[in-house]
């Protein structure tokens, strides 16, 4: 259920195409956990960001059934590539069909499997990177990702508010919250990068790579 806040962001921000509209039904439709879709508005802000940034590699780390993916793609320039990582495999034929409608499906290489393993195949260097996957693993991912980003490449990071668990007193202690905690400490005292935290949605931590 939308806040007064969210369908106002929604209504007031570019409408998402076709494509995207379908996904977001099917998605609601056809999965257990619905609200893990990006949706308009954040979709919308990652198109921008690939756009404004002019990245032409990107890698997205948890794709779930692929609005983000679509959102991404579509802001990528003529030759520039997306690199997908899913590890639920149930879901490739519904990702694949969003992305067939929505024309990117020669822009993006789906890899199902664990993500961890799959990044330690991938060769770099990545303009910008999407990480919105198992929240304990945050840190591996960073750590994993960052060797292979480009000179002031982008990394962001969805879900670090999570719901208000990792600011709200007493903190919760649960497996997620407390890697979410520790990238976010992990993020803030790094000297190689600069951050901002943004409060859309449940939470985007845009992070640049400084002092390469």
């Amino acid at each position: 259920m939308r806040s007064s806040l969210d369908n106002y962001l929604v209504s007031h921000s570019s409408l998402p195409n076709d494509a995207l509209e379908w996904l977001e039904k099917q998605t609601n439709i056809r999965t257990n956990y619905p609200r893990m879709l990006s949706g308009s508005v954040q979709g919308e802000l990652l198109k921008m960001l690939v756009e404004m940034t002019g990245a032409s590699r990107v890698l997205e780390i948890g794709s779930f059934t692929g609005y983000s993916a679509i959102c991404m793609a579509s802001g990528l320039p003529e030759g520039g590539h997306l690199d997908a990582l899913e590890i639920n495999d149930e879901l490739e034929d519904l990702m694949r069909e969003g992305w067939k409608r929505a024309g990117v499906s020669d822009k993006i290489t789906l890899h199902i499997g664990d993500a961890v393993e799959t990044l330690k195949s991938l060769d770099g260097p990545f303009d910008f990177v999407f990480i919105d996957a198992n929240k304990r693993q945050y840190c591996e991912y960073f750590d994993l990702v960052f060797p292979k980003l480009a000179p002031g490449g982008i990394i962001v990071a969805d879900d670090v508010l999570w719901d208000g668990k990792v600011y709200t007193e007493p903190l919760a202690h649960d497996a997620q919250t407390v890697g979410l905690l520790n990238f976010n400490d992990k993020i803030k005292n790094d000297p190689r990068v600069e951050v901002v935290v943004l409060p859309l949605r449940d939470g985007l931590s845009i992070i640049r790579s400084v002092n390469r």
